[in-house]
């Protein structure tokens, strides 16, 4: 019976050994996922045309002048955008409070005559400018704020001005000058409340 016991213990310890030394050959393997990228979107507003779109030389009183400008977002975010208007009065004459702009969205016929047949009003009448500039669509401040214009990802929308020189307006407005520009600032909507 001795010899039986020890034969067991003699087994088992054998088993118990052999089973640790199988623990040391394991099989393995990994996987690798790669080309996770990441980019980031562009913000890119324009106007069309880029510069002088609405001009007039020498203006008496009445006279008004209006064209379109188209606002593009050539960027692949959507955006909201907002305008400035800073205007010059080197003279010192004052043309620039003088002249009356208005703006306004979904005018069918962007001319004088067709101006005031529809369309919504974002502006004016008002000033066509001043130093430091005004807002005339929205406000540049970051966030959305009230009037300010959205835009999607590759689209546009046309917007109709109009300026005019007030009938009423005095013989202290001869050989005026003044020069507006429009500043369109754009930021992206997405995680900008």
């Amino acid at each position: 019976m001795l010899k039986k016991i020890l034969f067991t213990l003699i087994a088992v310890g054998t088993l118990s050994a052999m089973s640790g030394m199988g623990g040391l050959a394991v099989f393995t393997d990994q996987a690798a996922n790669d080309a996770n990228t990441f980019t980031t979107g562009t913000l890119d507003i324009s106007t069309s045309p880029a510069t002088a779109f609405i001009t007039f030389n020498d203006m008496v009183p009445g006279d008004e002048v209006t064209q379109p400008l188209t606002v593009s977002n050539d960027g692949s975010l959507e955006l909201r955008y907002a305008v400035t208007s800073l205007a010059t009065n080197t003279d010192s004459k004052g043309l620039r409070t003088q002249l009356d702009l208005r703006i306004k969205s979904g005018v069918t016929t962007c001319t004088n005559g067709g101006f005031d047949t529809d369309g919504t009003v974002l502006y004016g009448p008002g000033d066509l400018g001043s130093d430091p500039a005004t807002n005339v669509i929205g406000d540049p401040a970051q966030g959305a704020d009230s009037g300010d214009r959205v835009l999607a990802a590759s689209g546009s929308e046309v917007l109709c001005f109009n300026v005019e020189l007030p009938l009423s307006t005095g013989d202290a407005y001869q050989d005026a000058a003044t020069t507006a520009t429009f500043t369109f600032e754009a930021e992206q909507t997405t995680n900008n409340p």
